[in-house]
């Protein structure tokens, strides 16, 4: 798979919510140990809106795409999760521009800015137990596998591979933002809600260009 176009934004989306969906207890299993114990209801409140939006018509660019996806997130998910998802799809769409595809050079550098975002917003670092330590593991993986010539499949399968290791790594952390952090080290033990949800961001995301390719 050379590119992938809105349509196949519009499947990760989709694929994105129905992960979120299934898995909404999980999250919330999570959160409620270390923190507010609302991610998953957020998280699939969020997306199901972002689907509702779509399906009432979904714009014809990536930029317009994406940045829908990210004002419907901050204005409908509370806590934390609504600015930080919500400024890491508007900083893709700023990224990708008014194009109907992006290539893998692309997707990589949209995603990249969208990792910047986060960092603007949250100022998380690695190791800091939050949603981060899994982003920036698999937006480096996807950096490194488009240089070394993988296809978008490829690329995003190691994006998903590096998100999971990032994800599980949370286990042993002791938080340093948000809410886990007042835990102290009674943070650690428990995987982070959002490097979670993340990973299942990056997952779909390998689903749907698999299944375009």
């Amino acid at each position: 798979m050379a590119s992938v176009g809105t349509a196949a934004l519009v499947d990760w989306i989709h694929r994105f919510r129905d992960a979120v969906t299934a898995k909404r207890d999980w999250l919330t299993e999570l959160d409620s140990a270390i923190g507010d114990a609302d991610h998953g209801a957020n998280m699939a409140r969020g997306m199901d809106a972002v689907v509702a939006k779509l399906e009432a018509g979904a714009p014809a660019t990536v930029d317009e795409l994406l940045k829908g996806v990210g004002m419907t997130l901050v204005s409908s998910v509370g806590g934390a999760s609504g600015p930080l998802y919500g400024t890491l799809f508007l900083r893709m769409g700023m990224a990708a521009g008014p194009v109907t595809e992006l290539d893998a050079t692309a997707l990589a550098a949209s995603l990249r800015a969208g990792l910047d975002g986060i960092v603007a917003r949250g100022k998380a670092e690695a190791g800091d137990k939050t949603m981060f330590d899994a982003m920036a593991p698999a937006v480096d993986a996807l950096d490194a596998a488009v240089a070394g010539g993988a296809d978008l499949a490829a690329a995003t399968a190691a994006a998903a591979q590096a998100a999971a290791v990032g994800r599980d790594a949370t286990l042993s952390l002791v938080a340093r933002k948000g809410r886990a952090s007042y835990l102290g080290e009674r943070s650690a033990g428990h995987l982070d809600p959002g490097s979670a949800s993340t990973t299942l961001l990056f997952e779909t995301l390998a689903q749907a260009t698999a299944e375009s390719s």
